[in-house]
């Protein structure tokens, strides 16, 4: 692989549903435009974090990335190399160093069949071991992330649900990836166990040089673990950069409002007057000009016509520096600097 090349490109990426009841007769169908014009890039043992709203696209994003759910168009590239729904070598190559780490701990585990069965069964599937040696993999796999091997006999309902997500990421280890989708992972975990599982995360990545792609709505956990952030709206990525330069000086208005819809522990400081009014928009019926206008503070004429803006640098020139899609060059807001 040539090391100029990131390990993922994302390009345009549209992912778009049929809606329920498109199907009526006589009537025009409708979608629901879930990803809306994606791109980033992921290098070699990076850690990106992708934050926004339920619904705002950020699953169905990772699930488009490893080709789990279809996209109507735009292109993703690993390697180097394209991977379309058409190509199912690419797809199977993608697959072959690629892993998702699931929400739900129980629900991404088959009940019937043993843990140790569930690993075993990637490892025949994708060959990475011969037909003997998969007992030791599995066994190894397991206490490279915190388990004993002597678990291997259980099924999904007989662990607790740290454990299980332990089973999840040992899994996913087992096809040896280079890059890892983590999809609200510690979301259904209580708060210690996500630390725990949070700290395997952040060793194994640096272990083995892992790319990771982390999923949340839990800003403090992204800030703690992610080098970069990409925020969403409504299937958009309206802000990315640096995590710290995002968290302590965001440029969009909505990165803005949810870094102050974070809650304060501290009972003395006032709380922050809320900065968004109403309700995200519906996916089938998109706003014109800027998606997010509807609720900006900032909005003016020009933010309801033409165009939703494209992602620009912030320092002309330099996208190291980070990106937003807005179409007026507003200050960075200096006041989110505290810890969610």
């Amino acid at each position: 692989m040539n090391a100029s090349l990131p390990l993922l490109d994302v390009k345009d990426l549209m992912v778009r549903f049929r809606a329920a009841g498109a199907g009526i007769p006589f009537t025009r169908p409708r979608y629901i435009n879930a990803v809306n014009g994606v791109s980033l890039t992921v290098a070699p043992g990076e850690t990106l974090g992708i934050v926004g709203e339920s619904g705002c696209g950020k699953s169905t994003l990772g699930r488009a990335i490893l080709n789990l759910v279809e996209f109507e168009s735009g292109a993703v590239r690993f390697e180097g190399g394209e991977v379309s729904a058409r190509d199912k070598a690419a797809i199977a190559r993608l697959r072959g160093e690629t892993a998702m780490i699931f929400q739900d701990p129980y629900g991404s585990l088959n009940p019937r069949i043993p843990i140790g069965e569930a690993i075993a069964e990637v490892l025949r599937v994708h060959r990475k071991v011969g037909a003997d040696a998969v007992p030791a993999r599995v066994a190894e796999l397991l206490r490279l992330v915190g388990l004993t091997p002597d678990l291997a006999g259980r099924r999904p309902h007989q662990l607790s649900g740290g454990q299980c997500q332990r089973v999840g990421i040992a899994r996913a280890l087992a096809v040896e990836p280079r890059l890892i989708i983590a999809d609200e992972c510690v979301a259904a975990l209580d708060v210690s166990i996500q630390a725990q599982i949070l700290n395997l995360l952040m060793e194994l990545q640096r272990r083995m040089n892992l790319a990771l792609i982390f999923i949340s709505h839990d800003l403090g956990v992204v800030r703690h673990l992610c080098r970069r952030v990409a925020v969403m709206y409504l299937g958009r990525i309206v802000e990315l950069g640096p995590t710290e330069q995002v968290f302590s000086a965001p440029r969009h208005p909505y990165t803005r409002a949810l870094l102050a819809a974070v809650p304060d522990i501290d009972p003395d400081r006032l709380l922050a007057p809320p900065q968004l009014g109403g309700e995200p928009p519906s996916p089938q019926d998109l706003p014109s000009g800027c998606p997010f206008h509807p609720r900006c503070p900032h909005a003016q004429t020009a933010c309801a016509r033409g165009n939703a803006p494209t992602l620009r640098a912030t320092i002309p020139g330099d996208l190291r520096a980070g990106e937003v899609a807005c179409h007026f060059d507003l200050p960075p807001d200096t006041q989110q600097g505290e810890d969610p």
